[in-house]
């Protein structure tokens, strides 16, 4: 056991010694690394202050050789500026030199001015006193005018103004005649030759005037079954149709008479088929009418949708489509309405198309142009207004209904489409076979026309001819001038188209003429 201990101390002694052994070590190794970098930085301070030595002397010598080269720089610009500065003294003293001989110029002008104000202000002086002599003289002469003449100055004036006026009026008749001649020319030849062309590629067909239609009967005896006990077959059909019939001597026949056509047609369609099914009596008439009604409807609205159809416009409104097919059984001076309206939209599109504007909306209007005839005998007013209201009323377009208002005048046209539709319409009325004109109506418009030609003062006779399309009327040469025969031809035209209705248009030929007679014996 002691022997254990002496050996834990005997080592403990030897790891003691051992540890003190190793930091003497250390302790000298560090002082010897501690010497070594002392004089490491001893001879690096040593290295660096020699460098820093060299270094300065080389900064010394650039900085010397900077301030010569600067010093030599320095000496250069100021030569160059010197002798800049020299040669603009020199330039100074060359316009000093040109300023003093202008200024010199300048004086010598100023003495010639002057010189020449002192003349003009002596001749003015002169020109004032000839100028008093000159109105002195004027006054003279006028008053010796005065005298002469046994008149004033204003009379003269006045006289002088009147013939200039007169003159002057003369020669802007003849401009007005010339401007409105090379006008009508032009004019005229664009419009014949769209017309001629309209003309060329729609022929109509010749329409006769309807207002009655004929039933024929397979024997006399049917008339006794038609008017019926006490007449109360005839009654009947004519109270469920609204038209009168007429049974009179006419062999085999019975007239049926009445201004609505549709009633008309309805009429006609029940008689033929009452006479067919040999069943005539009150029950079987009404019923027959109201089969016939149903199926005048229905031709009515297929008739409408194949105008429609015909002429290409789509999107119209069924109840304007019924107005459009009512007007096949509407006639007006003979011609059929529809076939007139079809036209009338043909001839639109025709001459929109060489006009260039809308062909489409041109035959719309053409086609609905005339629609207020299917209503006309049920609603006041004329049918140009009511077709224009029924068109506003279905929802067509502001110069669609525009278009329509003005095709009569009853509005003022504002539109090329309204324009369009009036002449459309005019020549599908004008043209020979259209339309035909009771006798009456016809002698009456041609006194018409003459009565408005010999209305006007220096109108010594009037004349229609070409079947009231053309109006001569002769002048005295006497009171009428060439001048005023043109206004007179035009006052004549404005008062017919305010006062008259008639299809087409009419000519006003004023002719004046002077005769000189005399006789040789």
């Amino acid at each position: 056991m002691k022997i254990e201990i002496i050996m834990i101390l005997v080592a403990g002694a030897a790891l003691v010694a051992g540890v003190l052994l190793g930091l003497l070590l250390r302790r000298k190794l560090a002082e010897t690394k501690m010497a070594s970098a002392q004089k490491s930085a001893v001879q690096i301070v040593d290295e660096a202050k020699k460098e820093a030595d060299i270094l300065r002397k080389d900064a010394i010598i650039q900085a010397k050789d900077a301030v010569i080269q600067a010093k030599s720089e320095w000496e250069q610009e100021s030569r160059e500026l010197r002798r800049e500065i020299q040669s603009q003294e020199k330039r100074l003293v060359q316009k000093e030199e040109a300023l003093d001989r202008k200024v010199a110029q300048v004086e010598s002008r100023d003495e010639e001015l002057g010189q020449w104000e002192k003349d003009l202000d002596q001749r003015d002086r002169g020109l004032k006193e000839r100028e008093k002599e000159i109105v002195k003289l004027i006054d003279e002469q006028k008053a010796r005018l005065e005298a002469l003449s046994g008149m004033s100055s204003e009379d003269a004036k006045n006289r002088l103004m009147e013939a200039m006026e007169s003159e002057a009026r003369h020669d802007a008749a003849k401009g007005i005649k010339q401007i409105e001649d090379e006008a009508k020319e032009n004019a005229d030849k664009k419009a014949k030759e769209i017309l001629a062309l309209a003309i060329q590629r729609y022929a109509g067909d010749y329409v006769a005037e309807k207002t009655v239609s004929v039933v024929p009967l397979p024997s006399d005896d049917m008339k006794g079954r038609i008017i019926g006990r006490e007449g109360r077959n005839i009654r009947a059909i004519e109270a469920a149709t609204g038209i009168d019939l007429i049974i009179d001597d006419t062999p085999e026949a019975v007239i049926i008479s009445g201004f609505n056509p549709v009633r008309r047609e309805v009429a006609r369609i029940s008689l033929e088929r009452l006479l067919a099914d040999g069943r005539i009596h009150p029950a079987r008439i009404e019923e027959v009418v109201n089969k016939a009604a149903q199926e005048v409807d229905e031709s009515i609205r297929e008739a409408g949708e194949q105008a429609t159809f015909d002429v290409g416009v789509h999107g119209i409104h069924p109840e304007i489509i019924k107005l459009i097919g009512r007007l096949r059984y509407r006639t007006s001076y003979g011609q059929n309405v529809l076939q007139h309206s079809l036209e009338v939209s043909f001839l639109c599109g025709i001459m929109a198309a060489e006009l260039g504007i809308n062909v489409k909306q041109a035959k719309r209007a053409g086609l609905l142009h005339d629609i207020g005839k299917a209503v006309d005998h049920e609603v006041e007013g004329s049918h140009a207004v009511i077709g224009a209201d029924l068109a506003r009323k279905y929802g067509e377009a502001a110069h669609i209904v525009h278009a329509l208002a003005a095709h009569h005048e009853d509005e003022k046209p504002e539109t090329i489409l309204a324009i369009l539709v009036q002449a459309a319409d005019a020549l599908s009325g004008a043209r020979p076979g259209a339309r035909r004109e009771m006798l009456e109506t016809y002698v009456k418009r041609l006194a018409d026309l003459e009565r408005i030609g010999t209305s006007f003062a220096g109108v010594t006779s009037c004349f229609a001819i070409q079947a009231g399309r053309e109006i001569r009327v002769m002048v005295s040469s006497e009171e009428v001038s060439d001048a005023h025969s043109h206004a007179l031809a035009r006052d004549i035209a404005r008062k017919i188209e305010n006062e008259m209705t008639y299809p087409g248009q009419i000519k006003v030929n004023v002719i004046r003429e002077t005769r000189a007679i005399e006789y040789a014996k």
